[in-house]
């Protein structure tokens, strides 16, 4: 029986390139919009690709306009942008560290310039780190990983809420590691457990505002940060552990980001949508 789902492939760096993927991860959205999301502005972190990406151009097809934050990805930045415009949309993006508070702030700033408020914000940018040993994670990529996947979600969402009103929507990527773990991904599932807490904190402070938070907790998605992470051999048996029994694409994602994202989901806050291929998991 052939154990592989995908060719073997690694890159060296974080959060990884989706130009440099075989075969590309599928971002397309699968059906004509329906204005869910008109007149709407949406701001995602990570939105140059992967999930970022297959959110970023359905929110577009569903009549949003776009606010992107990327890290240093220029090639797939551009790709976003285009496939935004494609759908008739406005997009706007700015490159830099979502963990540093200058740029969470410079960013967000930038957005309400451009397009005057927020109604939208994913926080979805995110980094991992395979390592087999806790004795081997070194601070530096313990605060690394820390800064970039919690402190950076707090950032932003720090900044953003002045800008957001009643109806508006938060929704923070955490992942089925922070429920079933990951002995591999120490400090990334440690990270993805504390923005499950944020989300159930955050949502009972918001509540009485009218603004809801929740959570999408994928499982084994086929993203840029999937060969930047993982030994070539990972990589190519990536997603066979789960009952569907293959990698998830971005946009069987991104259609969650959506439900939390519109007036379907208006009577849905603190809780977390899980599209990770069957994996059973409680909370």
């Amino acid at each position: 029986m052939n154990e592989q789902t995908l060719p073997k492939q690694e890159q060296d760096h974080q959060p990884g390139d989706e130009h440099l993927m075989h075969p590309r991860p599928d971002y397309s959205p699968r059906y004509r919009g329906s204005d869910r999301l008109k007149g709407k502005v949406a701001v995602i972190t990570g939105g140059d690709s992967g999930i970022g990406r297959a959110t970023a151009v359905l929110f577009a097809r569903e009549g949003a306009k776009v606010a992107f934050l990327y890290k240093d990805e220029t090639e797939d930045a551009e790709e976003t942008e285009r496939l935004v415009k494609a759908e008739g949309a406005d997009v706007f993006s700015m490159a830099g560290d979502v963990g540093e508070t200058d740029v969470a702030n410079r960013f967000v700033e930038a957005v309400v310039q451009r397009f005057g408020r927020i109604d939208v914000l994913v926080n979805n940018a995110a980094e991992q780190h395979y390592q087999e040993e806790l004795t081997d994670i070194s601070d530096e990529q313990l605060e690394r990983t820390y800064k970039t996947n919690i402190f950076g979600m707090f950032r932003i969402t720090r900044a953003a809420l002045p800008h957001m009103q009643e109806g508006s929507s938060i929704i923070c990527t955490t992942s089925v590691t922070a429920f079933k773990g990951q002995d591999v991904l120490m400090d990334y599932a440690s990270t993805k457990g504390a923005i499950l807490a944020f989300v159930r904190a955050l949502s009972g402070n918001l509540a009485s505002k009218g603004i809801r938070v929740n959570a999408v907790a994928p499982g084994p998605i086929w993203t840029p940060l999937i060969p930047a992470s993982f030994p070539a051999e990972n990589v190519a048996k990536f997603g066979k552990n789960v009952p569907l029994g293959r990698p998830g694409q971005p946009n069987e994602v991104a259609t969650c980001m959506l439900f939390l994202a519109c007036e379907d989901s208006s009577y849905i806050t603190g809780q977390t949508l899980h599209p990770n291929g069957g994996t059973l998991v409680g909370g």
